[in-house]
């Protein structure tokens, strides 16, 4: 681009960039490359302006690909690049901004030109676009391969290049390189198993390198650097005669700072003070990339085998890990991060993953006692859950299945209080248990899946939850013991609603008004009467285990003891109805017995003296209720469409145009 400051508009016209992808042959030692890339570029602040640039680069990209297998010019290019990032970290080290300045340049030019190139060919003619040379039309070089070469050296950089306002763009740039040449898989429909790039990132020399990556990606997660402000001039001027390069520099800062803030994600964002910093969320992105790409006919995907194992720094274990990539990182301040960004569906997906895939990292959270700071901001993603995008609420909820499968963590919600909870608008909740916001919370997400997103997966991991924590209830809030009551009586009406219509006819269409509208699934009888079945264990476990913590719960059930007459005698819940049955009448003759008109607070008083008194070997024992959560069989056909639709929509600086997506459609999530 030269020595001028460049707009978007200008681009097509640059001198510079028509020289490189003209028919002229430039090598690599020409003093042409010191000009082009010593630019200063004002980077796109709308999406129109992200649009122009990649329509831009398209057209000069095309020029490129006709001209380069006869001049090499890009292979050129990447060689320039390549000689510079040699001798990066000592360039860090004595502050030598320019050259950092020159190398990022050079490598924001390439991968400009690689995204365009991921668009428009196949990966074989991609790999070719790096070997053409100046020779014989048409003839390719015998050394070594140059793409592979390019790909580890930019992990190299990731990994040893330090973070600093000096090197954040280069940085920044490495990792979208690196998010660019992956992207192949948005313009596929079926999911990539085998691929050049992942082979070249998962086997040969970068092989040795991916707990170095990954953990690199994780710390840039956790450190949360913001973009150096464009009012820090990066390079200062040396001498009086510096200042045309002072001022240079100065725009690039400004630039840079500019597309990392509007960009091409402009379109996609909410406001500024939203957006999330773009080189922890662009090492995050391409972390779930690396994590979630496919296992190889004989090679797992060492990646994940890293995020599967690594371990806590205060881990004192002298054990070696088996497996090899395998290290060590601060759970501390990973805990910390997760709990500050779960605002993004990107870091609810890490946690789900560590939660998931490495017990290292779950026996860790389970065992921290302010187990609140990360609890909080799930159940808010589930309490907004009409804001919310369906995949970010399904995987806040599997997160909280994960928990609730340790009894330890399901005991200590109920010890934790919570003062003031403002964004539970429902009611004012002044004082509450976490394991009682939690109940309410889950509920809440229950009766909307029922009247509105009607998904089957989601109602059975939200009961699942449930079931999961109800023996360990413990002093269950008033309204918390309401709210299970209430959703017993919604199930009930549905159930009479769906009976009424079977018995009026098998096939019949289903006339009901909008607010009692059936889910489609519910619309089996069936099926509700399993839901109904599930509601009634999860009180049923409550009150076999732990009745004498809950007279919030036993007063409820007996305020709406009508409720359940209908189910005494229904032979799908004979069995279940008979503890409740018993509870019911012995809690009811106490009433009886202590006279009428009696007031609330001598209800719970004899509530609690009969919570006491009842025989406890006169309720029937049913098998505890444990749901673990499992995977479905090819969970890639699900995470790996969700992680690059969060690419697609929060990536930093990129732009892909809707209609050359095909992993996934634009509304799906």
């Amino acid at each position: 681009m030269g020595a001028n400051t460049s707009s978007v508009t200008e681009l097509a016209e640059n001198e510079n960039l028509r020289k490189l992808t003209g028919t002229e042959s430039i090598s690599e030692n020409d003093p042409f490359w010191n000009q082009l890339i010593s630019f200063s570029f004002t980077s796109p602040t709308n999406s129109e302006d992200a649009k122009h640039l990649e329509e831009t680069a398209t057209i000069l990209s095309k020029l490129l690909i006709e001209n380069n297998p006869r001049t090499g010019n890009f292979r050129a290019l990447v060689k320039v690049f390549l000689s510079r990032t040699k001798e990066l970290k000592i360039s860090t080290e004595c502050q030598d901004q320019l050259f950092i300045w020159q190398a990022h340049n050079a490598l924001f030019m390439i991968r400009c030109l690689i995204k365009v190139f991921v668009g428009l060919m196949p990966e074989e003619e991609l790999q070719l676009q790096f070997t053409y040379q100046e020779r014989a039309p048409g003839t390719c070089d015998e050394e070594g391969d140059l793409l592979e070469e390019m790909i580890c050296n930019l992990v190299h950089l990731i990994t040893e290049v330090p973070l600093l306002d000096i090197t954040y763009n280069i940085l920044f740039e490495a990792v979208t390189t690196l998010l660019t040449l992956l992207s192949y898989q948005l313009f596929q429909k079926e999911i990539l198993r085998e691929n050049i790039i992942y082979k070249y990132l998962s086997q040969g020399q970068c092989l040795s390198l991916t707990s170095r990556l990954v953990k690199t990606l994780l710390y840039n997660f956790i450190r949360q650097e913001k973009c150096p402000s464009p009012v820090a001039h990066i390079f200062q001027p040396q001498t009086e005669g510096a200042g045309l390069l002072y001022g240079l520099a100065s725009g690039v800062a400004s630039g840079l700072w500019t597309v990392f803030t509007l960009g091409g994600a402009a379109s996609k964002q909410s406001p500024e003070k939203d957006l999330p910093l773009p080189l922890p969320n662009q090492s995050l992105l391409l972390l779930l990339v690396l994590a979630n790409l496919p296992d190889g006919p004989d090679t797992p995907n060492p990646y994940k085998q890293a995020i599967m194992s690594f371990r806590n720094t205060q881990d004192s274990s002298s054990l070696p890990s088996p497996n090899p990539h395998s290290f060590q990182i601060n759970f501390n301040s990973l805990y910390t991060a997760l709990c500050d960004q779960q605002k993004s569906d990107q870091a609810t997906l890490l946690l789900y993953t560590l939660l998931h895939q490495n017990t290292n990292v779950r026996t860790y959270m389970l065992a921290r006692t302010d187990m609140e700071n990360l609890v909080m901001p799930i159940l808010q993603i589930l309490y907004h859950v009409e804001e919310r995008n369906s995949h970010h609420v399904y995987m806040s909820l599997i997160i909280l299945l994960i928990l609730t499968e340790d009894d330890a963590f399901n005991r200590s919600i109920h010890e934790v209080i919570l003062k003031n909870i403002t964004w539970y608008t429902e009611r004012a909740l002044t004082e509450i248990s976490l394991g009682s916001l939690l109940i309410l919370v889950v509920i809440r997400t229950i009766q909307f899946n029922m009247t509105r997103t009607r998904d089957k997966y989601l109602h059975t991991n939200c009961l699942a939850a449930l079931a999961n924590m109800s023996a360990q209830f413990r002093c269950l809030h008033q309204y918390a013991a309401q709210r299970i009551i209430s959703l017993f009586a919604l199930l009930s009406k549905k159930h009479n609603k769906v009976l009424e219509q079977a018995t009026q006819s098998l096939r019949g269409p289903f006339d009901l008004d909008e607010n009692s509208s059936l889910p489609d699934y519910a619309q089996d009888l069936n099926v509700i009467e399993e839901v109904i079945r599930m509601m009634l264990e999860i009180i049923n476990s409550c009150l076999t285990s732990s009745l004498h913590h809950n007279p919030n719960l036993v007063y409820a059930l007996l305020y709406k003891r009508e409720l359940f007459e209908q189910f005494r005698t229904h032979p799908s819940f004979q069995d279940i109805m008979q503890n409740l049955d018993m509870v019911i009448g012995f809690f009811s003759t106490r009433l009886e017995q202590a006279g009428t008109d009696l007031s609330v607070e001598r209800v719970q008083e004899v509530i609690k003296q009969g919570a006491v008194a009842l025989p406890k070997d006169r309720l029937k024992k049913f098998p505890e209720l444990k749901f673990k959560y499992v995977e479905e069989d090819q969970p890639e056909e699900f995470f790996i469409p969700y992680v690059w639709s969060l690419v697609y929509s929060s990536g930093a600086g990129l732009y892909w145009s809707p209609q050359s997506i095909e992993l996934f459609t634009m509304d799906s999530g």
